[in-house]
């Protein structure tokens, strides 16, 4: 017998009604199946724009096409724009430009930039010898002429990250000295500024394609709003990216204060909240150093604090302090002028443990110090002579020159930032310090900088001339770094390098006075951190016996020692 199931089917397909109903459904079903193309069904994506094959011989088929990723960024930010975005590519070649497959999506323009001159070397930008004087010979870098061009909301361009010639890629293990990305990322820059401002774009990105990050100097991680793979998104503070443009090429002239007063039309203004606004109008201004592994330097501190202070600056003063810095030393900070805060110290991971810059990236934490819209940071082994407020008004990152095409990490002018400071803390295993040090460290990472003069930042160093009456300081100069054995580690007789071959060319009299007199302002209770301890005297007393030895010809070691530190010397170690 047949189940139960069975039958009832049977039944059912002998009613006429039924059949009916199942042929009219196959009919339907099939007609569908026709219509659908061999029954495969299209997804469609979210984004569809229409391209007509007009060359085709039959009728115009809507063909999806979807933007590119950086793209479609773009659009999400700019959701109301009503018009198709025209998209600036700098000295795209023509295979480039259809691997970006804007074709009916977005309007490119083609920019081509003329040659930079071969004779253009990064040497020539960042000249080894300088003057203050103007010079009307210095190097310049071909830019587009951005009114040729139409309105631009998008400003795309291919990076380089610089020859390799050591056979390591220089991203990773040094900094990117490349003439041509200079370049492309000053000219991404100029037209940025140009369609922010001549022509009035409220929103200008710009788009880097670079296996290296695009230059920190330039654009900051502050305004990168989409980062995946060679792909970077910036949408830039356009009155930062004119005062970076606004000065000099390289270091020919001297970089050039930049204050712009925010009025009605002021485009920065417009962009920013309220607070922001206020923040800029009354912006928050500090001098600011550190201490960290060692109480030898504040002495150095207490005094550099008092030199500023005697110059009637309106800037706050903030130390950086680690916890090895005592609170008995913490209380003469404060009272010198310092605000103190408190931070844990970081160590230089390519500095011997017992090196003296062991943990001189500790002074990578001024980055942090959010609350100011720019610092100037000091060493402690310098004094200020003169009012150096002014300076306030240079653009990150402003420093006295070192040597060649590097600068001098003593003083600087630099605007905090938690993302920088981050990406200085992400990089730090991988660009190697020239010196072990902060200065070889950020030398690497803003490979880009403003000249200031020598005059802020006037070395104690002295290469060729031995005759000690005519290693002077000029009376123009704004502060005195200290090389060599510090004052306060010295007798308060006389420079203590001319009693160490090995420290003759920091040896200077006229300077190490400076110093003293600096100390001799300071109230008694200050001047007690500067004590004379048992180590150093001892150590400073062989040198003297060594040079008398020697029969040194500067006659140093016959002088006879009237420092009244000498006699109450204190126990610490330092």
């Amino acid at each position: 017998m047949l189940p139960k199931y069975f039958s009832i089917a049977i039944s059912l397909s002998l009613k006429p009604r039924f059949i009916l109903f199942t042929l009219f459904s196959l009919l339907i079903t099939f007609k569908i199946l026709v219509l659908t193309n061999n029954f495969i069904i299209i997804p469609q994506p979210i984004k569809i724009i229409s391209i007509h094959k007009q060359s085709l011989p039959f009728s115009p088929v809507s063909i999806p096409v979807k933007p590119p990723k950086w793209l479609e960024v773009i659009q999400g930010y700019e959701p109301a724009y009503k018009r198709v975005l025209r998209v600036g590519l700098v000295n795209f070649q023509a295979n480039q430009q259809s691997s970006l497959s804007l074709s009916g999506i977005a309007e490119p323009v083609i920019i081509n930039l003329e040659p930079v001159s071969s004779n253009i070397t990064w040497n020539k930008l960042f000249l080894h010898e300088m003057s203050d004087k103007p010079s009307k010979s210095c190097p310049e870098i071909p830019m587009p002429k951005a009114m040729k061009y139409p309105k631009l909301d998008v400003v795309v361009v291919e990076l380089p990250c610089g020859e390799s010639k050591d056979g390591y890629n220089r991203s990773e293990m040094g900094g990117i000295r490349d003439v041509g990305r200079l370049q492309l990322s000053m000219a991404s820059a100029h037209l940025i500024v140009e369609n922010a401002i001549r022509k009035k774009i409220k929103h200008v990105y710009g788009v880097f394609m670079t296996k290296c990050e695009p230059m920190v100097e330039l654009f900051r991680c502050d305004d990168l709003i989409w980062h995946e793979g060679d792909y970077w998104i910036y949408k830039p503070k356009v009155e930062r990216l004119r005062e970076f443009l606004s000065m000099p090429l390289g270091t020919c002239n001297l970089a050039l204060p930049y204050a712009q007063p925010l009025g009605k039309n002021n485009l920065q203004a417009k962009s920013m909240s309220k607070q922001e606004t206020k923040q800029m109008l009354r912006p928050r201004e500090a001098y600011v150093t550190i201490l960290h592994s060692s109480e030898s330097y504040v002495c150095g501190a207490i005094a550099l604090a008092q030199s500023i202070l005697l110059t009637n600056t309106t800037k706050d003063l903030v130390l950086l302090a680690d916890r090895t810095i005592s609170d008995h030393s913490i209380v003469g900070l404060q009272a010198a002028g310092w605000k103190i805060k408190r931070v844990d110290r970081i160590r230089s991971p390519y500095a011997n443990l017992s090196a003296y810059n062991a943990w001189n990236y500790s002074k990578l934490r001024v980055w942090q110090l959010t609350e100011y819209h720019k610092i100037v940071f000091i060493d402690s082994d310098l004094i200020v002579l003169r009012n150096i407020d002014h300076f306030f008004d240079y653009p990150q990152l402003s420093a006295a020159p070192n040597h060649g095409f590097l600068f001098n990490s003593g003083i600087m002018l630099v605007e905090p930032s938690e993302c920088f400071f981050r990406t200085l803390m992400g990089k730090r295993f991988t660009i190697k310090s020239y010196n072990g040090g902060d200065q070889g460290y950020l030398n690497e990472v803003v490979t880009y900088w403003h000249r200031l003069s020598r005059k802020l930042n006037y070395m104690k160093i002295f290469f060729d001339d031995l005759e000690a009456g005519k290693r002077v300081v000029p009376n123009d100069q704004y502060a005195i770094h200290f090389f060599g054995l510090k004052p306060w580690l010295c007798y308060r007789d006389y420079d203590c390098n001319w009693d160490s071959k090995n420290y003759h060319m920091y040896a200077s009299d006229d300077i190490h006075a400076l110093w003293w007199q600096v100390h001799d302002a300071m109230p008694k209770e200050l001047q007690m951190h500067c004590g004379m301890t048992k180590k150093r005297d001892k150590q400073l007393r062989k040198w003297r016996v060594l040079a008398k030895n020697e029969n040194r010809s500067d006659v140093h070691w016959k002088i006879e020692i009237r420092d009244p530190r000498q006699y109450s010397l204190v126990g610490s170690t330092r």
